[in-house]
């Protein structure tokens, strides 16, 4: 990108340049598309400035790439119109780089540092370009060639890092020591925080340098960066709910909502000569959404909910002031969000990587909360237990309540059917209502709550669709039979969801039953037979639905205990919702989860583990009492025994004794496998320590045991020791194949699932019966063939 820029610079005082503008715009987008793929794949493994690196600055060229094309095919006709669209884009990033630079300095990371300091002296450069003729645009090209050759610098070292597979690397180029030590801050501190901080400095440099008369007015060529702001917050806020940061990945989507409308604002006169209203009512709701999300993150951090106070002062005066966007007054709060912007990212850049953290309060707060004893603050790894198996995503219901209330409240602004574009609502409803909606319906999928997820999903097409049409013209009049068609289909899907939301709560039973009103609002208004105030009183009714359903959300995730009821289910059938209570889900990829399972089997729980084969319910043999449990949980007949686990033939060595050396040399050779062994029952049974449950285990005459060919299962047993195990699915049933089926059929019967995705095999381990093995007679029997009663 350099490169190209400066071969662009070098070019530029000759008659025909290089590369066209046109062109050169393409290949900075192609460039800002490669950036932002390797920040998103950095960030899932460290926390490098690498990553804010990469973002910020694909950030900048993806707005860059955009004016250069504009220009190019002739959008900015005026002789100083590049120079205002360019000028508050470079002047952010300028700041912005140069803070990188000086973490980057401090954190032990100089030649990435050096990299954002030379972008950063490039881009100062090109500003005192436009600002004055005097100035030739050399230094802006040997600034972008000091950063090809830094970067090449870098390149030659991570190849020849990847080459020699770690075992030499450039000074400067080895992440290694920055990996490990970002394993311990990334938890605490959200390392994606920092470039969506960024971006709200540049949305609000539009506006300063306006204010500020730097430019001369707003025009069509600064909605590239607008939009290219609220772009990538919306992509980072997706990847604030990977690193588990719910409260700002919440703050990142309601920040981007309004980059989009003032986008809009700023757009809206290409094809209109007045200014576009606001509606009011939903600014001063977006306000006090603001202000709750302020509460709560003040909790987690007190200098991030401060913050998020501009905000709530930035919507209180768009609503005040009948111009919006183009007024000062909001133009003078969006100085301030620059200013507490620049400052807020600064601390999240040192503190991500700093041993010496800058205090932001947050040890203060916790002291607060721990004398009192009606709030208590959520910790520990069950801060982010999901609900359905193991996700890696944090829950987004937050933000998708959130949505509802804002898209319905956006409504109660009614636009003149003859110009519907001259209320700002489209954002509002398309990207708050559909877009984030959307978004917040993936996470739910992801997370296994397959009834949310659906609703989600079905009521932002909803919303998009329709304010596509109602508010914007598009595909003609929404007053029409095909429109009134679509509604109907809508509302048919979502009798289903409010019937499903029967069998889950109280909360969710209005949040779809009041949308059904909104459906209907619009269904009659399709058909020219809308009562007057009907869809004004449905759309508010749907609104404090949602604003309830937002608050019981934010503070079931924040407190312990201490929430807004949500409701029980309103119908409750036998054999409907198995999994009625929440059982511990923790992750088999983690050491510690697995020491966890061991604890829970060790102090008499019963858990779901995953195999080689199928996912299996486990108790350990030292408790008795667990046994018999597991036992009671499956409801099985005596002709169903359960079998025996170990890890290893050492775990039977004292016992070996009792076994026929043909016997013992046959379980060395077929273990670890998915075959399992029925052998004569013996005294070696007593060494095991089963005690009276151990007439659970096979049955008179014999016992099934084997060693599973599973890392994780040996380890836990390692850790616990031999274990009876039996299928986890009721009597009768099929084999469960996905942790999320252990849930749906055993859920208020286990103590805790270990969650490792689909199993491998999608049937039960085969038999081999041993009993008599010493006159030569051996049977290979496949369970999921023949009924276990048989063999």
């Amino acid at each position: 990108g350099s490169l190209l820029l400066a071969v662009h610079f070098y070019s530029s005082a000759r008659a025909a340049p290089l590369i066209p503008s046109t062109a050169l715009g393409v290949l900075l987008l192609l460039v800002s598309a490669l950036l932002a793929y390797a920040g998103i794949r950095r960030s899932l493994r460290n926390a490098s400035l690498l990553v804010e690196l990469c973002l910020t600055l694909s950030a900048l060229w993806s707005g860059y790439g955009v004016i250069l094309i504009l220009a190019g095919q002739g959008a900015l006709p005026g002789p100083g119109d590049a120079r205002d669209a360019l000028v508050p884009g470079l002047a952010t990033f300028t700041l912005a780089l140069l803070l990188l630079a000086v973490v980057g300095f401090l954190c032990g990371e100089p030649l990435l540092g050096l990299v954002a300091a030379a972008v950063s002296l490039a881009s100062a450069h090109e500003v005192a370009l436009h600002c004055s003729s005097s100035l030739g645009p050399s230094a802006v090209a040997c600034g972008h060639l000091s950063v090809c050759l830094v970067g090449g610098y870098f390149a030659l070292g991570r190849i020849l890092h990847l080459l020699t597979r770690g075992s030499f690397a450039l000074p400067g180029t080895d992440l290694a020591k920055k990996k490990e030590q970002s394993r311990g801050s990334a938890g605490s501190t959200n390392p994606l925080a920092a470039p969506g901080l960024l971006l709200n400095m540049l949305s609000a440099s539009v506006f300063c340098c306006r204010l500020l008369g730097v430019t001369h007015r707003l025009f069509l060529g600064h909605v590239p960066w607008l939009w290219a702001a609220g772009t990538y917050q919306i992509g980072i806020c997706v990847l604030s709910y990977r690193a588990m940061d719910s409260l700002m990945a919440t703050a990142f989507g309601f920040t981007s909502i309004l980059k989009f409308a003032a986008g809009y604002c700023l757009l809206y006169p290409a094809w209109q000569p007045e200014e576009p209203s606001l509606p009011t009512p939903f600014l001063v709701v977006f306000s006090i959404l603001f202000a709750v999300l302020a509460l709560f993150l003040s909790l987690q951090s007190p200098v991030d909910g401060l913050y998020l106070l501009v905000f709530v002062t930035y919507c209180i005066a768009l609503a005040c002031s009948p111009r919006g966007f183009f007024a000062g007054g909001p133009q003078g709060v969006a100085v301030a969000i620059f200013v507490s912007s620049a400052l807020v990212a600064l601390i999240h850049l040192y503190n991500v990587r700093a041993k010496a953290k800058i205090p932001t309060g947050k040890g203060a707060v916790r002291a607060l909360l721990a004398r009192s004893s009606l709030l208590k603050l959520r910790e520990g790894p069950d801060l982010h237990t999901p609900y359905l198996g193991y996700s890696k995503y944090a829950d987004a219901e937050v933000l998708t309540y959130a949505c509802s209330v804002l898209a319905s409240f956006a409504l109660t602004a009614t636009g003149d059917p003859q110009a519907p574009l001259a209320t700002v609502v489209i954002p509002w409803v398309v990207v708050a209502g559909g877009i984030l909606k959307l978004l917040g319906g993936s996470v739910a999928f992801a997370r296994g709550k397959t009834l949310e997820s659906n609703a989600f999903i079905l009521y932002s097409v909803m919303w998009i669709i329709w304010g596509l049409t109602r508010y914007s013209g598009l595909c003609g009049t929404a007053r029409s039979f095909h429109a009134a068609v679509g509604i109907i289909s809508f509302m048919l899907f979502n009798s289903f969801i409010v019937f499903c939301s029967l069998f889950l709560n109280m909360a969710w039973f209005f949040y779809s039953f009041t949308f059904m009103l909104i459906s209907v609002s619009f269904l009659l208004d399709a058909i020219h037979a809308l009562p007057t105030g009907y869809d004004i009183a449905a759309t508010l009714i749907f609104g404090l639905v949602s604003f309830y359903c937002f608050l019981a959300a934010l503070a079931s995730s924040t407190f312990e205990g201490c929430s807004l009821p949500m409701g029980r289910p309103m119908v409750q059938l036998s054999g409907v919702g198995a999994g009625t209570t929440k059982c511990l889900h923790l992750p088999a990829r983690k050491a510690s989860s697995v020491k966890r399972i061991a604890d829970i089997l060790r102090n008499g729980g019963t858990c779901g583990i995953p195999t080689d084969t199928v996912y299996v319910l486990v108790a350990a043999c030292s408790r008795p009492d667990a046994v018999e449990k597991a036992h009671r949980s499956k409801r099985q007949a005596q002709d169903r025994p359960m079998s025996l686990w170990i890890s290893s033939l050492r775990q039977l060595e004292p016992a070996k004794h009792l076994f026929t050396p043909l016997l013992w040399d046959f379980m060395e050779a077929a273990w670890p496998s998915p075959i399992s062994l029925v052998i004569p029952r013996g005294e070696w049974v007593d060494f095991l320590g089963m005690k009276d449950s151990a007439k659970y285990v096979g049955t008179p005459q014999s016992v099934a045991i084997r060693i599973p060919d599973c890392s994780v299962t040996t380890h836990l047993i390692d850790l616990v020791g031999p274990i009876v195990v039996t299928s986890a699915n009721p009597t009768g049933e099929a084999d469960t194949t996905h942790h999320n089926q252990v849930y749906a059929k055993l859920g208020d019967k286990v103590d805790a699932v270990l969650c490792a995705g689909p199993s491998p095999e999608n049937i039960a381990s085969t038999v081999v019966d041993c009993t008599k093995i010493d006159s030569g007679s051996i049977g290979f029997f496949r369970v999921g063939i023949i009924p276990k009663s048989q063999v």
